[in-house]
Order: structure tokens, then C-alpha cells, then sequence
């Protein structure tokens, strides 16, 4: 059984499709005024993973994320250039997407624009009906959504109407958590503003319109999932559940899942501060970008993460001791019979990291199954007791699990050739060594110069500690 988090209940729900084996998935995409911010990726990693796993498990995933190529930010930032929007906005989108994929993040099955004929005659469909229903009005050329009209608003961020006294007219496409007011559906022309000619009179879209007609022309009027960040949830969610269902008359969304916040060295990032960061600029530090990838979805969902320089070299040696250990397990040459603890732990880690996932995208918990398993194995290894078959087994599984869901283990697994990879696979085993030694097991110290030897490396006792040099290149 799987289970989440519904923002929308506050509680944790079984999972239950509205087709069986198949999830309709909505997530909000890129405002492209800008390049994404790492803080942008932390939630698009996070979808990536629910998307990811519900494949893993068998579901049949149509995952539409929209492109916002048309608001106040693109607006000004084009007007501010002396540009057209589709000039100003190109970069970032290609930008996008060319981060999307160094990140090994599954594409979208539509990247639907808000430019976009089709998307503003959807837009203006929607408007139009809330006109007719008496939820939306005029005012000076533009059209609002009455909130007062729609007395359902607020179950999504739990805002009490009443206590924050809506009613006044909001323009802007974004606006403050403690501010509640009509908002705009359509915008009366302006100079320097692109203008569309439509059945509702010329102007263009508002922000929050545009996610409800996208969805709804790619997955219907009622869909499985909705994701964003919590700065999402008001106003931007909560008036596409508005428009969305007082022009529908269905529920819009049955499962709404929401990531908390990325901060940098416990800190709100931001451009002022010095703190503010692209992917390029943790790159340009050395990290590659599986060790992103890693460190942004180890961290459940629904907790803050604190990215810093510490959480990144952790990351980086977290996800070294599995790589390390499937670098090993690729020379594994000796023909023993299979250990039969082995095929348990095996399925045990399976099982266990499964488990983590399905219980609210536990990562945590999934990771630590697979952890378990690194363990296990250093052990029987250590002792001589591994031979192909199994080593072999373990390759598959943890190979199965980063190609299906973690995408950031195997693709560029160590080689003798890489070096900071290979020392520090032979530092940690000669760690474990000297920790063997100073406990007297010498069969399993012996047992590990013996498999360093295999792998092409010579350990040197000297009075000033071990060394270690390279024999040769290891076996194939």
C-alpha cells in the first residue's frame, strides 16, 4: 500500500488512483524570468522521485508540467530589455531543460506553454464559464474571481476568510500570505504588455488560470496529483482549486503533495546575501551533478533542507561507500557457492526500500534498507565468503534500484581510472583492515590485502603506516 501526504486532509492517505494503474500528474514548472536556482531543482528532484517510484511500482505515470512564459516577472524582465517574450524567455527554458537532463531528471510527457494558442483558448473557456456562473466579474477591462462566491476557499492553506476579511482586488500575479483578495483571471491591456484578442476582450492571463487550464486539457477535470513547493500552496494552488472547481463543479485534484523549503548555511537564499545558487555554481566547486541529485532527494520531502558545503561532502561520501562497494564487487573473481544469508539480505534490502518509499516517500528509510545492504556485504567480502553469483545478485539489485528510482548511484561508477574514487575505496579498506588488526582478526586483515591485491593494489606496512600503490591494472 502506498501511502502520502495529502495537504489538502492533512493527513497521511492511502494512495488510490482514479483509474487502476494509472496516476495523472501535475507539477508546477519553471516561471522563466530567470535561470532555475538549486532551491527550484530541490523541488523538481522530489517530483522526479514520486514519479520515478510510481513507475517503479507498476503505475502507468502521464506527468504534465507546465512552462510560464507569460506573467509580471517575464513581462518586465523582457520590457526591461527591449525584447519580445519568446526572445527573453528562450535561454531559460533551454536552460531547463539542459539542467533537467545533467540531473537525470525524467522529462515531462508535456511541457505545455501559457503562450500557447490552444492553452489561452482553454484559459478563456474557463473564464467564460465563470462569468456565466456568477463566480467572476469585471472590473476597468480586466476579470476577477470573486473568492467570497466560493465559500470552499481556504481548505487547501487552512485560511480563515473571515478573520482575514477578503473582498478588496488583487493585480498582481503573486502577493502576500496574510493577504486574501479577489484575484484576476484575465488583465486588461497596458502598454508594453502583449495583448491577446479574445471572446472576453482583449488582454492577457493571469498567473493562477493558466496552471487550471493546462491540466485540465492534459489530464481531464479531476486528476490524481498535484505538486509543488509550500510557497505554492497560497496563493498560487488555492485559486486553481477556486476557478477550477466552481467553473467545473468537480473536485480538481485528490492528492496534493508539497516539498518544504531549500535554505543555504541556514539561511533563506538569496542574491543579496551571497548565497544564492545555480547548479553551474556547485558544479564550478567540483561536485558532480549525481552528487546534487543525491543530497536533494535524501532529505524527506516534507523537511526543510539546509544546503551547505558539509551536507554536499557528506552526500558525496554517502553515495561513494555504494559505488565504492559495486567498484569492488565488478572483480569479485572467486567461483563459491552462493551464501544463502546473502540472497535474504538481498531481498531484504528490496523489500525494505520499497517499503521506505511507499510509506510517504520515506527516503530515509528506503536508503537506510540500502545501506544495510552496503554493510552486509563489506562484511562477507571482508571474510572472503563473496563469489560472483552473489556479487552479481547485489550489482543487479542496486543497479535495478538507481536505473528505475535513485537515477544519481551507477552512472558513473568507478573505474581503476578514476582516481579520487579509487583512493577512496582503498582508504577505506585499509581503515577496515587496520581496525581488524587492532581487534586481532587477522584472517579478515588478511583477507582484504588479498582482495586489494586482486584489484591491483599493494599494501606496504612501514613504520610511518600503511601505503599503498598500484600493481597494475585491476582485473576485468
Amino acid at each position: 500500500m502506498i501511502r502520502f501526504h495529502n495537504t489538502l486532509s492533512g493527513k497521511v492517505e492511502e494512495f488510490v488512483p482514479i483509474e487502476p494503474g494509472r496516476v495523472k500528474l501535475y507539477t508546477c514548472g519553471p516561471t522563466v524570468y530567470d535561470y532555475p536556482h538549486i532551491g527550484n531543482w530541490r523541488a523538481y528532484i522530489f517530483e522526479d522521485l514520486l514519479k520515478r517510484f510510481l513507475r517503479y511500482r507498476g503505475f502507468d505515470v502521464t506527468h504534465v508540467m507546465n512552462i510560464t512564459d507569460v506573467d509580471d516577472k517575464t513581462i518586465k524582465g523582457a520590457a526591461a530589455k527591449g525584447m519580445s517574450l519568446e526572445d527573453y524567455t528562450r535561454p531559460y527554458i533551454e536552460a531547463f531543460h539542459a539542467e533537467r537532463d545533467g540531473l537525470n531528471v525524467q522529462p515531462a510527457d508535456h511541457y505545455p506553454r501559457a503562450t500557447e494558442a490552444d492553452n489561452i483558448q482553454g484559459m478563456v473557456a474557463i473564464i467564460k464559464s465563470l462569468l456565466d456562473k456568477g463566480y467572476a466579474y469585471r472590473k476597468d477591462g480586466s476579470v476577477y474571481f470573486a473568492i467570497g462566491k466560493f465559500p470552499a476557499y481556504g481548505r487547501l492553506s487552512k485560511i480563515n476568510l473571515e478573520d482575514l476579511r477578503p473582498g478588496s482586488r488583487g493585480d498582481a500575479d503573486d502577493y502576500e500570505k496574510d493577504s486574501v483578495h479577489d484575484f484576476a483571471l484575465w488583465k486588461a491591456p497596458k502598454k508594453g504588455e502583449p495583448v491577446w484578442e479574445t471572446e472576453i476582450g482583449p488582454g492577457r492571463p493571469g498567473w493562477h488560470i493558466e496552471c487550471s487550464a493546462m491540466s485540465s486539457r492534459f489530464l481531464g477535470l479531476t486528476f490524481d496529483i498535484h505538486c509543488g513547493g509550500v510557497d505554492n500552496i497560497f496563493p498560487h494552488h488555492e485559486n486553481e482549486i477556486a476557478q477550477s472547481e466552481a467553473a467545473n463543479g468537480v473536485k480538481f485534484v485528490n492528492y496534493w503533495l508539497h516539498c518544504h523549503h531549500l535554505i543555504v548555511d541556514g539561511e533563506k537564499m538569496s542574491k543579496s546575501k551571497g548565497n544564492f545558487y545555480r547548479l553551474s555554481d556547485i558544479l564550478a566547486k567540483g561536485y558532480a551533478p549525481e552528487e546534487v541529485r543525491f543530497l536533494l532527494l535524501s532529505t524527506h520531502y516534507r523537511k526543510m533542507i539546509n544546503f551547505t558545503d558539509e551536507a554536499l561532502a557528506q552526500a558525496r561520501t554517502s553515495r561513494n561507500r555504494i559505488r565504492n562497494l559495486l567498484f569492488e564487487l565488478r572483480h569479485v573473481e572467486r567461483d563459491v557457492p552462493p551464501v544463502p544469508a546473502m540472497a535474504q539480505a538481498i531481498e531484504t534490502a528490496r523489500a525494505g526500500f520499497a517499503a521506505g518509499l511507499e510509506d510517504d516517500l520515506n527516503i530515509s528509510e528506503a536508503l537506510a534498507a540500502l545501506f544495510e545492504l552496503v554493510r552486509s556485504v563489506n562484511t562477507v567480502v571482508s571474510r572472503g565468503e563473496l563469489g560472483r553469483e552473489d556479487a552479481g545478485s547485489v550489482i543487479d539489485l542496486v543497479t535495478d534500484i538507481d536505473d528505475h528510482v535513485l537515477a544519481c548511484l551507477t552512472q558513473d561508477a568507478p573505474a581503476p581510472a578514476d582516481a579520487d574514487a579509487l583512493e577512496a575505496w582503498v582508504r577505506e579498506k585499509i581503515e577496515t583492515r587496520q581496525k581488524a588488526r587492532a581487534e586481532k582478526d587477522f584472517r579478515q586483515a588478511d583477507e582484504i590485502r588479498r582482495a586489494l591485491l586482486e584489484a591491483g593494489i599493494v599494501l606496504e606496512d612501514t613504520k610511518d603506516g600503511v601505503r599503498w600503490k598500484k600493481a597494475g591494472p585491476a582485473k576485468p
